[in-house]
């Protein structure tokens, strides 16, 4: 008998070396572990933990822990990674998010469901939620002031280019209108403290504003990400006639490059540091005094290293009024900006995260939110 799960256990490491078997199906996550011997797919810890959520398609074990038989190895062998995927991601629309290892539970166990349970990639009726141009539902949405939940209506329309909310469940005019060409979302379900919890932003007189939101039903709120990816999908093949699909997924949502807690002094630096919370999103560098503000207490402009901007560990002789010890000097055409990280790690992450942005030769369309900074007052 050892020596028949010997065989198995061996044959399976095979099947591990083959094409599309050395990451996980699901994710992405290099040198899988766990398999599914019902669906025929090697998959990561992670992702083998999310499918015991649907276990009535999918049951999992340890390729090198668990006992296997003959016939389930032999299933494996004729499916594998690969076949799999060509079954169920038959029809996965260009814009409809893929997650990988690094994203939050609720984007990867939605996409495993979607696949497997709900097999919406075989039939585009299935993908009507968020394909559709047009979706409306009910969204627990943050309160501005007291901070507390509540329930609004959501209007997502491509055809008017805009996502809106209404205060009343019966009210004719929207609370707040948010243009597609500037919308973003990503998911915070650490920050918000909620595991659906997602993080919408727009640009208002072209300062960031923020609402954040959640659905008890993980589909619903995958389906409004979704949704919110098609709609600057669609609105960005009209916009950029000449760019490629490829050129554009990116920038349909972004995660954040880096958040976190600095301290930040005055632009005369001779006022006392504060405690602010800190967002790097894309060239903007925003600070709030709590991370759930709706709209940032200030936003620096980063640009290129061609157009004078660097970074430099530590703060300039003769400052003081700060509490923690790693300063960084961002170093801007018009001014030095002056912020204190608790640890030296959080020094030079954050210097990294910049550094990357002030590596990137600015656009032609940066050059345009560059001088809108340079002249607000």
């Amino acid at each position: 008998m050892a020596s028949d799960q010997e065989h198995s256990r061996q044959r399976l490491k095979q099947l591990l070396g083959k094409p599309g078997n050395r990451t996980c199906a699901d994710c992405g996550a290099a040198d899988p572990e766990w398999a599914s011997y019902t669906l025929g797919v090697f998959v990561c810890l992670s992702c083998s933990g999310l499918h015991r959520n649907i276990a009535q398609i999918s049951k999992v074990k340890s390729v090198l822990l668990d006992p296997w038989s003959s016939t389930e190895v032999e299933f494996m062998d004729s499916v594998g990674n690969n076949a799999a995927k060509a079954k169920y991601e038959q029809i996965v629309p260009a814009f409809y998010y893929r997650p990988t290892h690094k994203d939050c539970t609720l984007l990867r166990e939605q996409w495993i469901r979607a696949k497997y349970e709900r097999k919406e990639f075989l039939c585009v009726e299935r993908q009507e939620p968020y394909s559709a141009g047009y979706r409306e539902g009910f969204l627990w949405k943050r309160g501005r002031d007291k901070g507390q939940y509540l329930s609004r209506k959501f209007i997502l329309s491509e055809r008017e280019g805009v996502l809106k909310y209404f205060n009343k469940h019966d009210a004719r005019e929207p609370k707040t209108v948010m243009k597609i060409n500037t919308l973003n979302a990503t998911f915070q379900p650490t920050k918000i403290g909620t595991a659906h919890g997602l993080q919408i932003t727009y640009l208002k007189d072209n300062s960031t504003r923020n609402i954040f939101v959640y659905q008890e039903d993980g589909k619903e709120m995958v389906d409004w990400f979704n949704a919110i990816r098609a709609a600057r999908f669609h609105y960005m093949q009209v916009a950029f006639p000449g760019a490629s699909t490829s050129e554009l997924l990116p920038k349909l949502t972004r995660n954040y490059i880096k958040e976190g807690y600095m301290e930040k002094t005055g632009p005369k630096h001779t006022e006392g540091f504060k405690k602010r919370w800190f967002t790097l999103d894309d060239r903007r560098l925003m600070y709030f005094k709590d991370p759930l503000d709706a709209y940032a207490r200030g936003e620096v402009f980063i640009g290129s290293r061609e157009n004078s901007y660097t970074t430099l560990p530590g703060l300039p002789p003769n400052i003081q009024g700060y509490h923690w010890q790693f300063g960084i000097t961002i170093v801007t055409p018009d001014r030095k900006f002056l912020l204190v990280c608790e640890t030296e790690e959080d020094q030079k992450d954050w210097i990294a995260a910049l550094q990357t942005v002030i590596n990137r030769p600015m656009l032609p369309q940066e050059y345009a939110v560059e001088a809108y900074f340079k002249h607000k007052p």
